[in-house]
């Protein structure tokens, strides 16, 4: 277990008091699905409304958050701490190929999970896209007891970690700080400690409905060489109607322990990760930020939260010198900032080493982990369709179509009498639109053009947009009447702003698919 949470004891002498607030308001906004308005912070955190407007606009000067009039909402650039976390940790990278193998021989969802306290964290959910499936996202939090991993990993619990279990356990009856679940219900089991024995003699654990009805999961151990420990369980996760939990346990168990074992073969064999790169600039752009917005602008939450993206692949474990290397922050800095994260309990110091735990995920991981392409791009829509006046929108390539058709994934309409109107879902032959071409890797020089081709005075330009590797999988495009704009207008104001809004798009989704899927729609 980690240092103790705030709730339980005061903060240290040394603490940060914006970066415990700053945590605090990114937790609230997580627990809230990744929108609450400004007076709605402010009473969940209980903090001043100054002190929240002042956060929320650091926030957002660091791409954290989007200020959507009395809203601030996260974005997906808030997910590079839990990137941090997951990148340093190694498993989801080495290991979700096995389990989402998994998932498509058993066609059920399977799950990675690793401790957090007295809890259990996702870090990776292979999940069936049916009108009945698990709705757990990489990062939420689940009670030990209510889960299958939780008896495996209370298995290892020393004596004070079972003293904070019946703590918690008194304190929150309900389960109301675990907002993942539903609530506990009175008559729910409580014969954890005998599950834990259990689980330690058969080496592996069920849960029967322990979540809700109908749920229904089972797990088993995947070993860190040589040490033996646990260091993450993979779960079988389905539901009365397809199995039950016996069921689970006699056809499904010895497919999942098969699994197991190539897990930990994988970690045996895998090979040091070489370090990847470190935050830079940092001292450059906190100096500009607080010149452009004074007081508005909190330096020692901004330098705090980049602490945390110190660390990384092949940076699980850091020294102080080593984060202030990393950061460019002064020792004091990061020393300050590293203390208040030990307090917070998103940072564990073991002989004068820090690592990441898994409440980091904590920071808005959840909400976000399921995000689509078109919902993380539409916000970038509406600021190009907002600059240039002019209607703007995203479109794929439509699987098997022959001669080929693009599909509208995402729109934004433009303030004017007469403009393009086109709605999501729409349809049109991908040859004869600028979105089409785009992605048939007909556009010279990386864009393409239309002109009065689908439709007379309708003309268009258009980027692609690409993913991790490259391929690009959507396009962006600007439509207009011709009368308003030529084509050289179109190439030398339509065009930077183009490219720039794809550049924002596809770096949003190169964040946000590094350890999650990210389906289109």
């Amino acid at each position: 277990m980690t240092a103790p949470s705030p709730s339980s004891s005061p903060p240290p002498a040394e603490a940060v008091t914006p970066l415990v607030r700053g945590v605090a308001v990114l937790t609230a906004l997580t627990e809230a699905g990744g929108t609450l308005s400004a007076s709605a912070l402010e009473r969940s955190t209980g903090l001043a409304r100054s002190t929240v407007d002042r956060i929320t606009a650091t926030l957002a000067r660091m791409g954290y958050v989007r200020l959507d009039g009395r809203d601030a909402v996260l974005t997906p650039r808030v997910m590079e701490l839990g990137n941090a976390y997951l990148s340093a940790l190694r498993l989801p990278s080495l290991l979700d190929g096995e389990a989402d193998a998994l998932a498509d021989e058993l066609d059920e969802s399977v799950s990675l999970a690793v401790g957090d306290r007295d809890g259990i964290r996702f870090i990776h959910q292979a999940t069936r896209r049916r009108a009945m499936s698990v709705s757990f996202r990489i990062g939420d939090l689940l009670p030990a007891e209510r889960t299958a991993p939780g008896p495996l990993f209370a298995a290892e619990w020393t004596d004070a970690d079972w003293s904070a279990w019946r703590t918690r356990r008194a304190a929150d009856p309900t389960d109301a700080g675990f907002p993942a679940v539903p609530p506990r219900a009175p008559t729910a089991p409580t014969d954890f400690e005998s599950r834990a024995a259990q689980a330690r003699r058969n080496g592996w654990s069920l849960d029967d409905q322990l979540i809700e009805p109908g749920l229904v999961a089972v797990s088993a151990p995947v070993r860190t060489p040589p040490s033996g420990r646990i260091a993450c369980v993979a779960s079988v996760v389905s539901h009365t109607s397809r199995h039950t939990a016996a069921d689970l346990r006699e056809t499904l168990l010895p497919r999942l322990r098969t699994t197991v074992a190539a897990m930990e073969t994988r970690l045996r064999e895998a090979a040091p990760p070489e370090p990847g790169p470190t935050p830079t600039g940092l001292a450059i752009w906190t100096t500009a930020s607080k010149h452009e917005l004074g007081r508005d602008f909190v330096e020692s939450l901004a330098r705090g939260l980049t602490v945390l993206t110190a660390f990384g692949e092949g940076r699980s474990s850091l020294t102080l010198t080593d984060v202030a290397k990393a950061t460019g922050l002064a020792r004091a800095t990061a020393r300050r900032a590293l203390i208040t994260y030990e307090y917070l309990g998103l940072v564990a110091a073991q002989d004068r080493r820090f690592t990441l735990t898994p409440r980091v995920l904590s920071l808005g991981y959840p909400p976000l982990s399921r995000t689509t392409l078109a919902h993380l791009a539409t916000p970038h829509l509406r600021t190009l369709a907002d600059r240039l006046h002019e209607p703007t929108a995203l479109a794929v390539l439509v699987p098997g179509t022959d001669p080929a058709e693009i599909q509208y994934l995402a729109v934004a309409a433009a303030t004017r009498v007469l403009t393009v109107d086109i709605t999501v879902g729409t349809r049109l032959p991908a040859n004869r639109t600028a979105l089409g071409r785009a992605l048939l890797n007909t556009a010279p020089h990386g864009y393409a053009l239309a002109d009065e081709e689908l439709e007379s005075g309708l003309r268009s330009i258009a980027v692609p947009v690409r993913d991790r590797t490259g391929r690009p999988v959507a396009a962006l495009n600007v439509a207009t009447h011709a009368a308003r704009r030529t084509l050289d207008n179109f190439l030398t104001e339509v065009l930077p702003h183009l490219r720039t809004t794809a550049d924002h798009i596809q770096s949003d989704l190169h964040l946000a698919s590094r350890f999650t899927h990210v389906p289109l729609a």
